[in-house]
């Protein structure tokens, strides 16, 4: 008699996966159909175990290097110069991006101006005449001949000028008498012409995606303030000596946006469709560049004007020393077929919250030893953390396992105060920073090396005789020059990273650095890259 059961009873296999007894041909189906979804279940299981696998080979062989400082140290713009020193082709391929960060840039400038010149002549009684206003009724040879007449009582504008070089620091007593500010109808008819800025400006942030709100110089968010009158700027605090800066969240999502709407700009994407919202940026990009064109003069004359560097002179704003400054290019970059080049993008300015990662093949090696053909230092994952006190508690999860720490320490600054607390010095911040990451343990393994940055700006404030003893009273009777002043730092930040180290041999790597000079910034890097490999396969005893 034959048996009910095809299969060998002591097989366990065969009886899994043999078919039940008296099965009919539907349920034969559907246990055929359960049996295919369950393998492609468990095939995709096994794929995705397998990316993980291939994803974390690849990360282990990933060089980490962590861009840390505190705000507007650097760090941004040292990322760049990175990516034009060793991703020449990915930088060229999103240089065009930044065009409309750096029209927003300058327009931003003029604006700030703009809000600083409305608040002075809005203090001034009668700033400008009725009588002899252009905007009330046309002038005339007899008129323009009265606006040009001197005056009695105001002074002049030499007599400003010479009031302005009689105190060069700028640092006058708030109580000390100053002659009225002479206006003219130059001025409210400047105001008048630039308006149209004000529209570029909130179209530009708004193809960048940035926060309606901006943050203000302490880091906090400010209301975005209205304008009531046509003819005046926004009036922001008055004891404001900088401008509130805007900031985007993504990092990425702004460049594809931008890109999109220049390619098709361009005629770059012909024959493809656009959405609503590509041509509409599109349409906004090709407003604000005409705009700017058209109004190029005017903000020339603007900044060139003597009564208003004296208004920026009181308010003690040096708008030479903010990040972003284009108004000493307004002629180059105010034209329609305006291209940016690499300084000005690595001069351009946009501050983005939160912690960014961006991934870095190394293109190239020039000036660089062979060790540029090892895997490990092509990719590489470079982190730009937020450097403002709020910001520093993201920091220490990128700890445990960095490769490497560029640390920029801003030396202009060492008679400025932090924005986030008036009480502390910038310079006096910066040594605290840097001792509790020498002296963290989680560091321990880790190379450190240490950019003492913006020499540029050091050199123009001491010629301009601001004393550092002032401000920092250990450097006492040296030459107050900026070599000795960065030397003398220099060997301060070396001593402290000798003392608090938690390992006794650690090397010390410490440049002094111009970030915004690309040349020099870029063999300085290739330097620092070529000594942090080495460090690291030493450590792994491949050198």
């Amino acid at each position: 008699m034959a048996s009910r059961y095809p299969y060998d009873l002591d097989d366990p296999l065969a009886a899994a996966l043999s078919p039940p007894p008296g099965e009919t041909a539907a349920e034969r189906e559907e246990r055929v159909r359960a049996e295919e979804e369950a393998k492609r279940v468990s095939d995709e299981i096994d794929e995705r175990l397998k990316q993980d696998r291939a994803a974390w080979k690849k990360q282990r062989n990933t060089f980490k290097l962590l861009l840390l400082g505190q705000s507007e140290s650097g760090k941004s713009t040292t990322l760049k110069n990175f990516q034009l020193a060793f991703a020449p082709k990915a930088w060229r391929a999103e240089r065009a991006s930044w065009r409309a960060v750096i029209q927003l840039n300058l327009v931003r400038s003029v604006n700030f101006i703009l809000d600083a010149l409305s608040q002075e002549m809005a203090k001034t009684p009668n700033p400008t005449s009725p009588a002899t206003s252009p905007f009330l009724r046309p002038a005339t040879a007899q008129s323009r001949a009265h606006d040009h007449a001197p005056s009695s009582s105001p002074p002049s504008v030499s007599a400003l000028i010479a009031h302005a070089k009689s105190d060069p620091s700028g640092d006058a007593s708030d109580t000390a008498p100053q002659p009225p500010l002479q206006f003219t109808n130059v001025h409210a008819l400047l105001k008048l012409r630039l308006i149209p800025l004000r529209r570029v400006e909130a179209d530009l942030k708004q193809l960048l995606g940035a926060a309606t709100d901006e943050l203000a110089p302490d880091g906090s968010v400010s209301p975005t303030y209205a304008v009531d009158d046509a003819n005046a700027a926004a009036l922001y605090d008055p004891g404001r000596r900088r401008l509130a800066e805007f900031y985007v969240r993504s990092n990425n999502s702004w460049r594809e946006t931008l890109r999109t709407a220049y390619q098709g700009r361009n005629g770059d994407a012909a024959g493809q469709e656009h959405s609503a919202m590509e041509l509409e940026g599109q349409s906004k990009l090709e407003d604000a560049t005409g705009i700017i064109a058209s109004c190029a003069e005017d903000m020339q004359a603007l900044w060139k004007d003597a009564v208003v560097r004296e208004v920026l002179r009181r308010r003690k704003i040096r708008m030479e020393q903010t990040p972003g400054f284009f108004l000493d290019d307004i002629q180059r970059i105010a034209r329609r077929e305006y291209e940016p080049s690499d300084e000005d993008v690595v001069r351009a300015r946009l501050r983005t919250l939160g912690v960014q990662e961006h991934r870095l093949v190394m293109e190239r090696s020039i000036g660089v030893s062979s060790l540029a053909s090892n895997d490990v230092s092509r990719d590489w994952m470079i982190y730009d953390v937020g450097g403002s006190r709020t910001s520093r508690a993201a920091w220490f999860p990128y700890f445990d396992d960095a490769n490497a720490i560029l640390f920029l320490a801003p030396i202009s600054c060492f008679d400025e105060l932090l924005q986030e607390d008036r009480r502390v010095n910038r310079l006096e911040d910066s040594f605290l920073l840097w001792k509790a990451i020498v002296q963290s343990k989680l560091l321990a393994k880790c190379i450190i090396v240490l950019f003492l940055n913006k020499y540029d700006l050091l050199e123009k404030k001491l010629r301009s005789g601001t004393p550092v003893k002032k401000y920092l009273p250990s450097f006492g009777d040296r030459e107050n020059s900026a070599s000795v002043l960065a030397q003398y730092l220099h060997q301060k930040f070396k001593d402290q990273h000798r003392e608090f180290s938690p390992e006794p041999r650690r090397p010390f790597y410490g440049y002094v650095t111009t970030a915004i000079d690309t040349k020099a910034t870029t063999s300085t890097l290739a330097a620092v890259r070529d000594g942090i490999l080495r460090h690291n396969l030493r450590k792994a005893e491949f050198v």
